[in-house]
């Protein structure tokens, strides 16, 4: 068994006490940052997300394999980062009003940084003003990306376009969704320009989204 796979079981398995040590053995087994990241990190933690869904599995459990995840990212950070990077844009990332789930919203910020972008996270619970105050206080910014993981809180997606939309600024950047319970079709009804259903489409996403 690879170290990848041996890392990927023990995020599955939420073992906290053992995820360092799997991130550096898959490291000194000599596989790329970016290979532990996907198969070993993020690839189990999305396992566990479709057996939440299908009742498999309940809070506790992820939750566990969430918080064992976040120690393996935050081991391979800074592997991600070196080198000489060109900046590809700037983006404004945030979990909507009322929403305090940011697992997946996190992820898309990690990707992003280590593809070259610049990425100003507002955090979670972030009211649509402030996003509107976000984008005008940086004047480069091309894109904003809203996550919501919860039916109650995906129409502030809306409210917050309409609140780009009073303020002149919708023209100025595009607006990328996702979350559990979005769909393109949503994102087509309150005038999103794209939807993602996971971290590392969410980067080739916007970097269309900027050509575009």
């Amino acid at each position: 068994m690879s170290k990848i796979t041996e890392l990927a079981v023990i995020v599955e398995e939420g073992r906290i006490d053992d995820v360092i040590a799997a991130v550096d053995a898959a490291v000194e087994e000599g596989n790329a940052p970016m290979d532990i990241l996907n198969a070993g990190l993020i690839a189990p933690i999305n396992i566990l997300g479709e057996k939440f869904r299908l009742g498999e599995v309940y809070v506790p459990e992820l939750l566990i394999s969430s918080k064992a995840m976040k120690m393996g990212v935050d081991q391979i950070k800074p592997l991600l980062a070196t080198g000489d990077v060109t900046t590809l844009g700037k983006a404004i990332f945030c979990t909507v009003e009322g929403d305090m789930h940011d697992i997946g919203k996190n992820l898309v910020v990690l990707l992003l940084e280590s593809a070259g972008f610049e990425v100003i996270d507002l955090g979670m619970d972030v009211e649509p003003d402030d996003i509107v105050e976000a984008v005008q206080e940086n004047d480069d910014v091309q894109i904003v990306g809203m996550s919501a993981m919860l039916t109650t809180t995906m129409y502030a997606m809306k409210e917050t376009i309409e609140a780009l939309e009073e303020a002149g600024l919708r023209d100025r950047v595009k607006v990328l969704i996702g979350g559990a319970p979005v769909n393109q079709m949503f994102a087509d009804q309150i005038g999103a320009d794209g939807y993602t259903t996971n971290a590392p489409s969410a980067v080739e996403l916007c970097k269309k989204l900027i050509v575009a």
